[in-house]
């Protein structure tokens, strides 16, 4: 890929992170929800990076239906955690493109998400793992693997989607 080509494909992936965060931020759950592949994978280790989710605990480890299932929960205004809801922003940094090929665009960001709460106000800081695959002239997501700075301490009730 040339010069030129990689400008615009972290332009183009940078725009889509910045949106990810804004219906994040609002609370544009369904839009949000949009954003994903049928097969898409929503992981958020617990106790350090480099366990299997399948054999060890997770914060989040979602197939593209609990997706699913986790917003419906969230539009029932049954979730106490979120009542009032979490006013959040985040701040996404040092985008970075990683492979590119058949399974789509690695994409590496950091972020800093400011959450205000009545427990408390928190920030979470984390490094995340995407994969984009083009669907159109946009991308959706297959995989989004949050990576939690303190993911290895007790850890506030996560109920506001990170």
């Amino acid at each position: 890929m040339d010069h030129k080509g990689s400008a615009d494909l972290l332009l183009r992936v940078t725009e889509f992170l910045y949106r990810e965060a804004l219906y994040q931020d609002d609370h544009r759950y369904d839009d949000w929800e949009a954003l994903w592949t049928d097969d898409g994978v929503y992981w958020i280790p617990a106790n350090g990076d480099d366990i299997d989710p399948e054999q060890q605990m997770s914060i989040v480890y979602d197939n593209r239906s609990r997706i699913a299932l986790r917003i419906r929960q969230l539009h029932t205004g049954k979730r106490h955690a979120q009542a009032p809801r979490s006013r959040v922003r985040r701040v996404v940094s040092n985008i970075q493109i990683g492979e590119t090929g058949e399974r789509g665009v690695q994409v590496f960001c950091n972020s800093l998400v400011f959450e205000s709460a009545l427990r408390a106000d928190t920030l979470w800081s984390a490094r995340t793992e995407y994969w984009l695959r083009e669907v159109g002239n946009d991308f959706r997501m297959s995989r989004k693997n949050v990576f939690l700075t303190n993911n290895d301490q007790a850890l506030f009730t996560l109920a506001f989607l990170i």
